[in-house]
């Protein structure tokens, strides 16, 4: 084989090993104790305002196991409940539980001011991150997550609730939305879950 021949041969090369480096990588197939909702078209896009005041999007969370919870400080079950359980998750994680980040978003930005989500949130754990935007921004995340919302005013008063869909979304290292879990699931279910995603899955 001439110089020539031998170049053009080593190019084509070249090129496929450069054209296989750049496509994605798939994503391997897992069996998950929660709902698998692997390459789903929403949960894309998140940009609030943390409980510090910083700007945040789930790009600054990449690197870690990402849990998103909608809900709200007023709630007087289910988000409680959920942080509780969430935290008791970390803390079985041991050292690994670095690697978790827990994402709360609030759908009643009227009575959960930033101070108000800083006393709340980080109270079940000083790592979990509170999030919060105006109501526009509120609806918009709802609305990218496909996450029912509606204030149900108590009769004769001013104090309301919120009814919300109660479940979480799980993002794994590489900022990509797997899993879908129901309040109620199993924690025993929801911790080897999240194991198998921080392993790399």
């Amino acid at each position: 084989m001439n110089v020539r021949k031998l170049f053009a041969v080593l190019s084509c090369a070249l090129a496929l090993t450069l054209a296989a480096c750049d496509r994605k990588q798939p994503i391997p197939k897992v069996s998950f104790a929660s709902t698998d909702i692997t390459g789903v078209g929403y949960g894309q896009a998140l940009e609030l305002t943390d409980h510090t005041g910083h700007r945040r999007t789930l790009a600054d969370y990449k690197g870690k196991v990402v849990v998103v919870f909608f809900g709200y400080t007023h709630c007087p079950d289910v988000c409680p409940t959920t942080l509780a359980e969430m935290a008791q998750i970390r803390k079985q994680l041991g050292p690994q539980g670095d690697k978790l980040q827990v994402l709360f978003i609030t759908l009643d930005p009227e009575r959960d001011t930033q101070e108000a989500l800083a006393g709340f949130v980080p109270a079940f754990d000083p790592t979990f991150v509170a999030l919060r935007g105006d109501a526009p921004q509120t609806k918009k995340v709802a609305a990218e997550f496909k996450v029912f919302m509606q204030k149900v005013q108590a009769t004769g008063s001013a104090a309301y609730t919120i009814d919300h869909t109660a479940a979480t979304y799980v993002f794994d290292p590489q900022g990509r939305v797997r899993l879908f879990i129901r309040h109620g699931q199993d924690p025993t279910a929801m911790l080897n879950d999240i194991r198998q995603l921080i392993a790399g899955a």
